[in-house]
């Protein structure tokens, strides 16, 4: 009961938030796609030789094989290139279990806060634009639907196109690039753009952490109706092997009474 309680909650939240991502993903692609004079280091593309992953995963257990699949996920990256920002405490568990390479550790609660999502974000940016690494992902849970949370793996830094994750609510990039609509940023498109970038991706992370959160408490629910439901099959079953035992010791007794009184 508790955990529907969350769920609902937190289903909310990551179903709300997705018209504005959609607007500020639509935009950021025009804008960075058209041919103007802009120039980001948020947008550079190096050889990836070290990458940081942001691992978000869920504070508790109970929750099923949500945080085993996206630990199977994280486990292909070599350790010894990459570098983890773990969201979650059985994220920053994994990263030290297998003895990864952790950056920073991240709690959330059960309703994310966009000053974490910007913390997250913050860090991520410094470690890129230092050239400490080439490349950051975000490997998490996407909220489908209560019966379905699929682990994603997506690339963050460099700002570009969303590559491995279907996002049906998203308009088709094709699309977006092909619109004709002019542009006039004001003071110009580099203040503007890089700002832009920035809050873009402070958002992104955001939404993450609000279909983490989904997913978990989605994934906790069925798991505990699940665990109740077998408990209950599992009482039912006892309590008809122990009348079975009762009613077959109660017969004996029965039989040793009156082959008693036959003797006598």
């Amino acid at each position: 009961m508790v955990a529907v309680s969350k769920m609902r909650k937190a289903q909310q939240l990551a179903i709300e938030v997705r018209p504005f991502v959609q607007m500020l993903y639509r935009i950021q692609r025009i804008a960075t796609t058209r041919p103007i004079e802009f120039v980001d280091p948020l947008l550079a593309v190096r050889k990836v030789r070290t990458r940081a992953v942001i691992l978000v995963a869920s504070d508790k257990g109970l929750c099923g094989a949500l945080n085993s699949n996206l630990f199977r996920l994280a486990g292909r990256y070599e350790p010894a290139s990459t570098k983890f920002i773990a969201a979650g405490r059985k994220a920053a568990q994994f990263v030290a279990r297998t003895r990864r390479q952790l950056v920073a550790e991240f709690p959330y609660g059960d309703t994310p806060r966009f000053e974490e999502s910007r913390a997250i974000a913050a860090l991520a940016r410094e470690l890129f634009v230092k050239g400490e690494v080439d490349e950051v992902r975000i490997i998490a849970a996407r909220f489908v639907n209560t019966l379905t949370q699929q682990p994603v793996d997506i690339e963050f830094l460099p700002v570009g196109s969303i590559h491995g994750i279907e996002m049906p609510w998203m308009p088709p990039l094709e699309q977006a690039i092909k619109e004709k609509t002019e542009f006039l940023f004001e003071p110009d498109a580099h203040d503007l753009l890089g700002y832009l970038l920035r809050i873009y991706l402070n958002t992104l992370v955001h939404v993450v952490l609000l279909n983490a959160k989904a997913s978990e408490q989605s994934a906790r629910m069925v798991s505990m109706s699940g665990a109740t439901s077998n408990a209950d099959a599992m009482i039912k079953d006892l309590s008809l092997e122990y009348n079975k035992l009762r009613q077959g010791r109660i017969t004996q007794e029965l039989l040793e009474i009156q082959g008693g009184q036959a003797q006598t």
